[in-house]
């Protein structure tokens, strides 16, 4: 006859050889998954450095991730065995490292680097915003990362997003976190800027963003960037008589309607030029 004490012994050992059971099969399946990655560099002809990228579906899985979650386990947790193994078998793919600029302190940065691309693949901390950007242009297919505040009121000092215009320059192709919600372990708003992706299909371009030098930043400018659904992502300093401002606009507004829109509100456009794109942010 069992005691109650010997049955609780043996119901622990049954459910700790369950989680044993499960921990095998989850090393399982990764092996599986680094199985399939080897035969899909041997089917693209060997690892090339910038190929591996894919910025619409990394947002998609993560979509994916957040709307499937339950359970005690916190989605903190989940979301961030996802970002290693994917960033882990992008590298795996082709090798990268992640540039950051630390102007505004390295914690935030180090924090949103190892959570979102794991420690396998190399953090290198610059000390402004153009030594990411040139090391990234410098590369085979490097990434970057800029923090942003957009309810910062004080305008930064330096427009960075200026050094993503022009056709070969970086461009922006994503913005982290995937996931957004209130005390995110890695919460500090992010960029990551790439080369240009070999294959444009792999950007997602729910959201366009667009270097603007105007004469004039007013409240009627700001309207009819809101009337097209748009909004100020960062501003800088006025420089030689000329406010700079980054501004993200849904895909579908095309940038010289919305250059006739700030021009009617008084804006004076200079330049309106793409700096990058990424996908609509997903909030729970």
């Amino acid at each position: 006859m069992h005691t109650p004490q010997r049955t609780a012994r043996e119901d622990l050992a049954a459910l700790r050889a369950e989680i044993d059971r499960i921990d095998a099969q989850m090393h399982a399946l990764l092996i599986e998954r680094g199985a399939i990655i080897d035969r899909l560099i041997a089917a693209k002809g060997g690892a090339a450095a910038g190929s591996a990228f894919r910025p619409g579906r990394e947002a998609a899985m993560m979509r994916r991730v957040a709307e499937r979650h339950r359970g005690l386990l916190p989605l903190d947790t989940v979301e961030g065995i996802w970002r290693v193994i994917i960033a882990t078998f992008t590298y795996v793919q082709a090798p990268f490292s992640v540039h950051a600029d630390v102007s505004g302190g390295d914690p935030a940065m180090r924090d949103s680097a190892r959570f979102h691309f794991g420690f396998t693949v190399p953090y290198r901390p610059h000390p402004n915003p153009a030594a990411v950007i040139a090391a990234v242009a410098a590369s085979r297919g490097d990434l970057g990362i800029f923090r942003f505040d957009p309810r910062r009121g004080t305008p930064v000092a330096d427009a960075w997003w200026e050094g993503l215009t022009g056709e070969d320059q970086p461009k922006v192709i994503a913005r982290l976190p995937f996931i957004e919600r209130p005390r995110h372990p890695a919460g500090t708003p992010v960029f990551v800027v790439a080369k240009p992706l070999d294959d444009p299909a792999a950007a997602q371009r729910d959201w366009v963003l667009l270097a603007l030098r105007c004469r004039a930043w007013s409240e009627a400018a700001e309207r009819a960037l809101h009337d097209l659904y748009g909004e100020v992502v960062s501003r800088a300093d006025p420089r030689g008589g000329a406010e700079r401002l980054l501004l993200a606009v849904p895909a579908g507004a095309a940038p010289r309607g919305l250059g006739d829109a700030l021009d009617r509100a008084g804006a004076g456009v200079l330049t309106l030029d793409e700096a990058g794109s990424h996908a609509a942010r997903f909030r729970v």
